[in-house]
């Protein structure tokens, strides 16, 4: 009996040592690691739920922008934090393509974090400037398979997602393609207006004001259902193009050493904030399209994209 009750409180107290963990997590601020430059997807949606989600936790959310090595200068540093304080935001690039772009790749996505909280997906666009003679994919096909020579295509970064799909587009086409990795859209899209560069994949939330102006021009987006913010652009499955289909999804993941009460902790305070219908219309309205998802239903999500990718990322023979 005594043996008993001794295990009875021995789980009572681990039990309210871990209602304590959560009640306490945060201790102090809390830092979200963007892999890409200020002014991205990533970082946009970043900057939509930071205050919020600061408001839910009673401390400061600061956003640190990290990136270079194909998405995974910022992944390894949410690795070495080790400060349970330290957070990323995920997304198909550092998640899902980078470690197949190593030979030893630098961690592995599905070992090495916790995904916490799944935010939101958004597609891709397939985007020219307004001299290319091309209003649709075809005729995009069409005058890439014209020029004679290798047709310049841009992205946000070597490794990132707008990478790989149009390494697959070439691939899947048998087009003359040569990518051109930026340092983020904006340096991307100022070549792209002043005529230095042509043709680009990037995703829906940099292109859509540029596009809504008239300076840029998308073609075709790789989701399988229409972007409310871009109803008229055709999605590549309508146009038969299956293969192309390619979201990049961002949420919140930490080290896999963060602690269980703290995953908790952040999951209810990111269902609070996505509660709010004025933060999901925001989302809406940079391409996001929001879901809600456990902890277990996200994990899932990205073992299940990890595993989609990896042919299609080896196939294309990009590497870092």
């Amino acid at each position: 009996m005594i043996k008993r009750r001794t295990m009875m409180g021995a789980a009572a107290a681990l039990a309210l040592g871990g209602t304590a963990m959560a009640q306490q997590w945060p201790a102090r601020p809390v830092k979200i690691i963007i892999t890409f430059p200020p002014g991205g997807a990533s970082d946009a949606a970043a900057r939509v739920i930071s205050g919020p989600l600061a408001e839910k936790l009673g401390q400061s959310v600061v956003i640190d922008n990290k990136p270079g090595g194909g998405t995974t200068i910022g992944a390894n540093a949410v690795l070495a934090a080790k400060d349970d304080h330290t957070l990323m935001l995920s997304n198909s690039a550092p998640i899902s393509i980078a470690p197949y772009l190593f030979d030893k790749p630098p961690y592995d996505p599905l070992k090495d974090f916790v995904h916490v909280f799944y935010i939101g997906s958004v597609a891709n666009a397939f985007v020219v400037r307004p001299a290319v003679p091309a209003k649709d994919m075809k005729e995009l096909i069409a005058w890439i398979k014209a020029q004679g020579k290798p047709v310049p295509f841009g992205s946000g970064g070597q490794g990132s997602i707008g990478h790989i799909i149009g390494e697959m587009f070439k691939a899947e086409l048998g087009l003359s393609m040569e990518h051109i990795g930026y340092r983020g859209a904006a340096p991307m899209f100022q070549d792209m207006m002043a005529g230095q560069l042509d043709f680009a994949v990037v995703t829906l939330t940099e292109v859509l004001p540029l596009a809504k102006d008239g300076k840029l021009r998308m073609l075709a987006l790789t989701s399988t259902q229409k972007a409310p913010s871009a109803p008229d652009v055709p999605l590549v499955t309508e146009l038969g193009y299956p293969k192309l289909v390619a979201e990049n999804f961002v949420g919140l993941s930490a080290p896999a050493s963060f602690p269980a009460a703290a995953q908790a902790r952040l999951h209810k305070a990111m269902a609070e904030v996505l509660a709010d219908p004025k933060i999901v219309t925001r989302l809406g309205e940079l391409g996001f399209v929001t879901k809600p998802m456990s902890s277990a239903e996200f994990t899932a999500f990205v073992a299940a994209q990890v595993k989609a990718f990896q042919a299609p990322v080896k196939a294309s023979g990009a590497k870092l």
